[in-house]
């Protein structure tokens, strides 16, 4: 079976749909059906401080971060690392994993999806009004539809040992300073 893949695209630095995750926001990108399934591409604007997720573990995909402005921790397994502006970040299926943004400022990155489909979970989020305002069983059925698992519970603990906090939503696109 030979995937399709759409034409050319270009997306503008003001361009793409955005939504808001309910503590970071998203941009789409390329979604998969345009890459013939074979990946989707979002950015991540990140309000300061702002934790993007509880601990989760995704089963379908890998995730591939790398930091356009600004600095990404993220927690790997037991590893915490943290990333700055041209750092790449490689989360791989089936490691429960989380990331922030690291600093005071804001911060955008990236999110390289590999097989796409994650990015549908992403408006699905966002069509629930964000984690933070969605049921926890509806938001913990959603992940099960796309293979993707929380624990809920580690959010509290996530905020004190690093300093975080949910975050406010932040406008995508993004411009190189320069």
């Amino acid at each position: 079976m030979e995937l399709k893949t759409a034409g050319v695209k270009v997306v503008t630095p003001t361009g793409g749909q955005e939504g808001f995750l309910g503590s970071i926001g998203v941009r789409f990108l390329i979604d998969g059906l345009e890459a013939g399934e074979r990946f989707s591409l979002v950015e991540h604007p990140m309000s300061p401080r702002a934790l993007a997720a509880p601990l989760h573990l995704h089963t379908r995909e890998d995730e591939y971060s790398f930091v356009l402005e600004g600095r990404m921790g993220a927690l790997l397994g037991d590893q915490v690392v943290e990333a700055g502006p041209g750092d790449l970040v490689f989360k791989p299926r089936n490691q429960w994993h989380t990331f922030w943004n690291a600093g005071d400022e804001p911060a955008r990155i990236l999110e390289i999806i590999s097989p796409a489909g994650f990015e549908r979970f992403f408006r699905d989020l966002d069509a629930l009004g964000g984690a933070i305002a969605a049921d926890p069983s509806e938001l913990t059925a959603l992940g099960a539809r796309y293979g993707h698992y929380f624990q809920l519970e580690s959010v509290p603990e996530l905020l004190e040992r690093f300093g975080l906090r949910i975050g406010e939503r932040l406008s995508g696109g993004w411009t190189p300073v320069g």
